[in-house]
């Protein structure tokens, strides 16, 4: 896919049908250049096994070009997706979800110290990242103390009952949403 865009590119997408949308983002000392560009599936040469990618309409390209303080970096990624070729729906579809991603990571490196994590090898990585979320998770159900979900992990650390009703929610303290649309 990257050669056939950058041919693509390269030709002006000559008798090609495609959507293209550019956008500029800017906020705390930093800067962000996006492409997008969809080409539906029917203009492209068959994929290689794609009989397996069931109700795949288009192939998307993002260029983006951050430029934070000094330095300016390039990153190009692609994206295979079920939705129509339509490259400014598609930009605000992908950039709501690293936007969540984001909000993951940073709530994660808050509440667990994720990044000075030091474990680096093997599967440990993948178990203590699925362990945090759980645990983020549980503490984001326990609505009885009113405290960041530091602090909510700092007293279940401390306070074996708190854990306790961290660990075991009961119904009557979880959402509306997280109970069975049935019974």
């Amino acid at each position: 896919m990257k050669n056939w865009f950058e041919q693509q590119l390269s030709q002006g997408f000559k008798g090609i049908i495609h959507s293209y949308d550019k956008r500029v983002e800017k906020g705390y000392h930093r800067s962000e250049k996006r492409q997008i560009c969809c080409v539906s599936i029917s203009q492209l040469q068959t994929l290689h096994n794609q009989d397996n990618w069931v109700g795949l309409k288009c192939v998307v390209m993002v260029v983006r070009i951050p430029h934070l303080w000094n330095q300016t970096t390039r990153e190009v990624q692609f994206y295979l997706t079920s939705l129509n070729s339509d490259a400014r729906n598609l930009g605000k579809v992908i950039r709501l979800h690293w936007g969540v991603e984001n909000e993951s990571h940073w709530t994660l490196d808050l509440t667990f110290a994720e990044h000075a994590c030091g474990v680096r090898t093997g599967h440990a990585p993948q178990y203590l990242g699925l362990l945090r979320r759980i645990a983020l998770n549980a503490l984001n159900l326990e609505k009885s103390l009113k405290r960041s979900n530091r602090q909510k992990s700092n007293r279940a650390a401390m306070d074996n009952n708190y854990m306790l009703s961290v660990l075991t929610p009961s119904l009557s303290q979880r959402d509306d949403t997280s109970q069975p649309a049935c019974q």
